[in-house]
């Protein structure tokens, strides 16, 4: 109902409002001649289309208040090491609860233990100030103040754990529910008057990750790999159970926590609120739906949001399959439901000075030009069905702009021509290439999602003949720019989704076909990357090049991928450090030798048992709560439950550290393992599968590198 009242009244949220005579009034946003002159460029033609984009800058331009906020953490007593402390049960006593907040407010709440006679420090860090309770009830009566003293409460894994134990804990020693700040819904804790945020919720969004903050933290979701990834700064790790510490050491333990938790906010001045409200001002969610959940749940409400501004019905998803039909071509990949983007491949082998040409945006730029949306394709207009789509049986609208369209368009006309290019200005202040900068980098996130969304049967406004048309329209695209490349006498190497890769090319004739494909396809070509040289496995989507500046890029190579052993990741390391030497066609002899000894090594290694179980563990995150594992039970998760079973305490986010055993159960956590029950067959074959990509690319066979006899030796 909240989100009806949103649309309905048209309020924006995260805007800047003024109350005046008792009702909300939007405050005016006056833009630049910058921002205005490249609105007129770009929507001149069109008094509508301008105004609307006059509008969607005002309110992206709009200022981004530094927003009142503090971080919440609590400890639990837990008698034994390996008792875990239930939310819901809430039956063991909260002994610390710690504050940090931008506005300077630093406190740490302790309970009086006996077991830890009177306490003597007041402060630690020197600003920390401590505050020693005789009650537990007392406690959390002051705890509830200041939570609901502020308008932003900050948490991590608040929902499931923190606020949630808060509040049952509450209960249980009496409160009436309404005097506990905290409500429970089916999966949130709210919190009044202000908001919760859960930066669990928000930092595990997968757009987030990869789009926003460039997947610095790939490998688990916990706050302290986050922290440490994005802050540099951790949780303090602990070498004594939680009870066992001091007053002091509970306290700074607790403290930098929240402390993590709050400059999670404010690092990169203030990069996730701004953020945050630049998502809200474009989904038209508020704070507390846009943190808990996906992107396809910021567009469809985005959507909805135009629609009923402009008095629109909004389809029932079958209705639209009704009257649009179903896709006419065939994946290739199975489990997808048409032909998807085009890949080819690679010629393997090594390759010097090759650079790679990338459509900007490329789905999005499809969807704006070719007018796709649900109601605009196979519209009911006879005289538009000549605009048909290349290779499909559909036709679009020439009488009117669709939605999607109108909508993505904008969002990547303004990133692409507006935003991205004033981030790079040099006449305009750092704190206007700032701002800029972060209004693209929102921009970034809805636009490499928004086709995705669209292309996804579970999507409300999903419509199978324009997903299909835009991966046909995606797949002549780049078809037709091969062809044009071609026949400028320019050698293709490997084309994937929206990038070219060309060997050697003539830096004129590059610059021919970026201006051919905007005049011919109306699709920004852009240079993406120099490699000193790419070298090819011969399989999609693997390969691995060193860039102009010396660093080393990796594409789909197993011993790249995040969850493998830390043995396989330092060899595939050693092997890197090898590549990254070759600087000319003459290096490459010495390079395959180092490679040969490497391999040698560590297949001897790993038979004479040399690596420790640490070394050899598998590290997967939990994506939820082990309850949730119904339907299959990954290898990750069979070794957490075998945890669980030994009291340890398991949640979502969590890094499960397991290795493969012999026997039925065929996995167990590091904790729990032996080194003599490895199964090295099983690992022989991950640093086969890493080695092998790596030495073909180079012109190495695995086979006779190793020769049948050792192979086999090995195994047996």
């Amino acid at each position: 109902y909240h989100l009806c009242y949103i649309y309905d009244t048209g309020l924006i949220p995260g805007y800047v409002y003024k109350i005046e005579n008792g009702s909300l009034k939007r405050v005016d946003v006056k833009l630049d001649k910058d921002l205005t002159n490249l609105a007129k460029k770009l929507y001149g033609h069109d008094k509508e289309m301008l105004s609307e984009a006059l509008e969607w800058l005002r309110i992206l331009n709009a200022p981004i208040p530094d927003i009142r906020r503090i971080a919440v953490d609590i400890e639990v007593y837990a008698p034994t090491p390996n008792s875990v402390p239930n939310p819901t049960e809430a039956s063991k006593k909260i002994i610390a609860v710690a504050f940090a907040s931008n506005d300077g407010f630093r406190k740490v709440f302790l309970l009086k233990r006996k077991e830890l006679g009177e306490p003597h420090v007041t402060r630690i860090n020197g600003e920390v100030e401590l505050i020693y309770f005789d009650d537990e009830k007392m406690l959390l009566r002051e705890v509830f103040k200041v939570i609901s003293s502020y308008p932003m409460v900050l948490t991590f894994n608040g929902d499931n754990f923190d606020l949630n134990y808060l509040y049952h804990r509450a209960l249980k020693l009496g409160f009436r529910k309404e005097e506990i700040p905290i409500t429970l819904s089916r999966n949130a804790a709210l919190v009044t008057p202000g908001i919760h945020i859960d930066l669990y919720r928000f930092f595990d969004n997968h757009a987030m990750q990869v789009y926003a903050f460039k997947n610095k933290y790939r490998d688990a979701k916990t706050l302290d790999a986050i922290a440490t990834a994005l802050l540099k700064v951790g949780k303090i790790q602990l070498t004594k159970h939680i009870t066992e510490l001091s007053y002091e050491e509970l306290a700074e333990y607790c403290f930098r926590d929240a402390d993590i938790t709050l400059q999670l906010t404010m690092f990169d001045k203030n990069l996730f609120i701004k953020l945050l409200i630049l998502m809200m001002r474009i989904s038209k969610l508020p704070a507390e739906d846009l943190t808990r959940t996906g992107v396809s749940n910021w567009i469809k409400n985005l959507m909805y949001f135009i629609h009923r501004q402009k008095g629109y019905l909004i389809p029932e998803p079958e209705d639209i399959r009704r009257l649009k039909g179903r896709t006419t071509t065939r994946a290739i990949i199975k489990g997808k439901k048409y032909l998807g983007a085009i890949v080819i491949d690679p010629l393997p082998g090594i390759f010097f000075n090759v650079t790679v040409l990338d459509f900007a945006s490329l789905y999005p730029s499809v969807v704006k030009k070719w007018n796709l949306s649900y109601e605009t394709i196979n519209c009911p207009h006879g005289e538009c069905k000549k605009n048909k789509i290349p290779g499909l049986p559909y036709w679009v609208c020439t009488k009117r702009r669709g939605l999607s369209s109108t909508i993505i368009g904008f969002l990547r006309d303004f990133r692409i021509e507006i935003y991205k290019p004033l981030s790079k200005r040099n006449d305009l202040t750092q704190e206007e290439r700032e701002t800029y900068e972060t209004i693209q980098l929102a921009l970034k996130v809805f636009i490499n999602a928004s086709y995705g969304v669209f292309g996804a049967d579970t999507f409300p406004l999903y419509c199978p003949p324009v997903a299909e048309s835009t991966t046909a329209l995606g797949r002549y695209a780049i078809s037709r720019t091969i062809k044009q490349a071609c026949e400028k006498g320019l050698v293709v190497l490997y084309g994937d989704t929206d990038s070219l890769f060309l060997w050697n090319p003539d830096k004129e004739k590059v610059e021919e076909l970026i201006k051919w494909a905007e005049t011919e396809l109306g699709i920004d070509l852009e240079i993406d990357k120099a490699y000193r040289y790419v070298a090819f496995s011969g399989r999609k989507k693997n390969y691995l090049g060193v860039l102009s500046d010396n660093t080393l890029d990796v594409k789909g190579l197993v011993g790249k991928k995040r969850h493998v052993p830390e043995f396989i990741k330092d060899l595939f390391n050693q092997v890197s450090e090898s590549l990254i030497s070759v600087k000319t066609i003459e290096d490459l002899e010495k390079a395959k030798k180092s490679l040969r000894e490497i391999t040698r090594e560590s297949i001897l290694k790993l038979k004479r048992r040399e690596y420790s179980l640490d070394k050899l563990a598998f590290k997967v995150s939990l994506t939820k709560n082990l309850s949730e594992y119904v339907k299959t039970t990954p290898q990750h998760v069979k070794a957490a439950k075998l945890l669980e079973r030994y009291g340890v305490k398991i949640e979502a986010g969590d890094i499960i550290n397991f290795v493969k055993i012999k026997g039925s159960l065929n996995v167990k956590p590091v904790q729990l393992a032996r080194i003599d029950e490895i199964d090295y067959e099983k690992y022989f074959s991950y640093v086969e599968t890493t080695l092998r990509q790596v030495l073909e690319a180079m012109g190495v066979n695995f086979d006779e590198l190793l020769g049948e006899s050792q192979i086999d030796t090995f195994l047996s």
